[in-house]
Formats: structure tokens, C-alpha cells, sequence
């Protein structure tokens, strides 16, 4: 499937962008209307275009790529993590990342698809419902926001150490807590910027946005998609031991903490506490 231009065929790389698309309407249907708001066993919030954009896309996946099978967060069944870890490559799907924002209607809320292989994710698409905004990319393929049929690349722009200015970090709008807190103090001079979903990754692509970093519970469909948008543009997503971010690896479909950057050769250790 893959060609020299990346770990996927333009025509595959142009049918997950079209699954994307589809997905985004299938929840605005949803978004334009009064709908109701159901508590998984998590306490995590699920709607109808949750749902409803599930569908589109493990249906479009599934006539693109019927041989490479698909992790979603609303999947009805849940594959044991045994059968999962054998598969070489997998779809990891978020349908509606960002349900809370979804609810609240202040529209920071998107599509993820990431193509997995070996652990890594080779290829990911975002797409914004509200905005009609569609990001993707490869790592050491590029990054590129996608207007109509026309990409424009990305470049995640680079710090000098001699000059320094104020960084902008992601202070998320619903997941906010002590340790973020107190990294923020360690930078210093910060301009913190609320931001919903995995839009944070996209951001970062695009140099609107310095550092994201995230401590406590994420699953592996929230960062997958950002994660090869934010490489293919010169990025990094991080665990605290300077690893990058791996997929399918574990019993659990659970992240650990991680720092996203736009420019990795920023001194992001000096900002961790040493006991974390």
C-alpha cells in the first residue's frame, strides 16, 4: 500500500480525507440540532454523532483498506489486547475527539484517523467540523493543512536560545490540574492558550503554539492522528523519558504523561519535576 511518497498511496491518503469529511457532516447533522447526552461506564459523555461518525468511518475504512483492521472509542467490542498487539498495522480511530467541547458547542472538538505501524504512527488526518479545517501528515513525509483539493505544507518554526520569547502553551479548556500548573511556573514567561481536542497537535504544526503537555489519563486515539501531523511538520510527542509516543503496545489502550512540542530542541526537561 505504501509508495515513495509516504506510508500511504495518494489514493488511500485522498479516501481517509473524503471518510474525514463525511464524518465531519455526520456530527454538524447532530450539532444543529437539540440531542441528548449519555455517561459511558467511565463517566466520559457520548452523543448521537459520536456515534453516528463511528459509522461512517469504520464503514469507509473498511471498503478503502479491508485488510487492516480498526480500534474506534466506540467500538461495540472491545479486541483483547493479545489479538490487537499481533496486528502489524491498524486504524486508530477517534470519531468525535472532544466530546465536552462538543457539548458546550464552542466548536474546538474534531475527526482523528491514524494509520499504526509497528507501534508508530505513520500517518494521521484531523479534521474540525465547525471550521471545515483539515490537517494531515506523515513523520518525515511533511504536514500540510488541506483547503479544498490544495495542501499547504507546515512547518513547526524553531526557538533561538539567543532571542527568547514568551511560550505559548496549551492550557486545556476541560482537562486542567496541579502538575500542569506547576510546569508552567518552571518555564517562566508563558502565554497560556485554551485550546479543546486535538487541535492542540494542529496548532503546534502550524507554530500558532509552543508546548502542549499533558499529565493524567488519555487514550491512544487522541494523540495518534496528532502526533504524525505534528512529526511530519518537525515536531515531537514525548514521554517523560524523551521516548517518542509508541501504539499498540500494551494491555491497555491508555497513554501515559506526555510533552508535545513544535520545536524539540527546546530545554523541555528542565521543566519536569524530577519526581514525576
Amino acid at each position: 500500500m505504501a509508495d515513495a511518497a509516504g506510508p500511504v498511496t495518494a489514493a488511500v491518503r485522498d479516501g481517509v480525507i473524503a471518510i474525514a469529511r463525511a464524518a465531519a457532516d455526520a456530527i454538524l447533522a447532530v450539532y444543529a440540532e437539540d440531542f441528548d447526552v449519555i455517561r459511558k461506564a467511565d463517566a466520559s459523555p457520548v452523543t448521537a454523532a459520536d456515534l453516528a461518525a463511528h459509522r461512517v468511518i469504520v464503514d469507509g475504512l473498511r471498503a478503502l483498506t479491508p485488510d487492516i483492521p480498526i480500534v474506534s472509542e466506540e467500538s461495540a467490542v472491545v479486541v483483547p489486547a493479545e489479538e490487537r498487539r499481533a496486528w502489524t498495522r491498524m486504524w486508530l480511530v477517534d470519531p468525535l475527539d472532544g466530546t465536552r467541547e462538543f457539548v458546550k458547542r464552542n466548536g474546538e472538538f474534531t475527526v482523528n484517523i491514524a494509520l499504526i505501524d509497528n507501534g508508530v504512527a505513520v500517518f494521521g488526518v484531523i479534521q474540525a467540523p465547525v471550521t471545515g479545517a483539515l490537517w494531515h501528515g506523515a513523520p518525515g513525509h511533511g504536514a500540510f493543512v488541506r483547503e479544498g483539493d490544495r495542501d499547504t505544507a507546515l512547518h513547526a518554526p524553531r526557538h533561538d536560545p539567543a532571542r527568547p520569547v514568551a511560550l505559548r502553551v496549551a492550557a486545556s479548556r476541560s482537562h486542567r490540574d496541579p502538575r500542569t500548573t506547576a510546569l508552567l511556573e518552571r518555564i517562566g514567561d508563558v502565554t497560556p492558550v485554551p485550546l479543546g481536542s486535538s487541535l492542540k497537535f494542529c496548532r503546534l504544526a502550524e507554530g500558532g503554539m509552543d508546548v502542549y503537555p499533558r499529565f493524567g489519563p488519555t487514550s491512544e486515539w487522541d494523540t495518534a492522528a496528532g502526533q504524525a501531523i505534528l512529526e511530519g511538520a518537525g515536531g515531537a510527542v514525548l514521554d517523560p523519558q524523551g521516548r517518542p509516543f509508541r501504539y499498540n503496545q500494551r494491555d491497555t489502550i491508555l497513554n501515559g504523561d506526555f510533552i508535545a512540542l513544535g520545536d524539540p530542541s527546546l530545554p523541555w526537561r528542565d521543566w519536569l519535576d524530577p519526581r514525576d
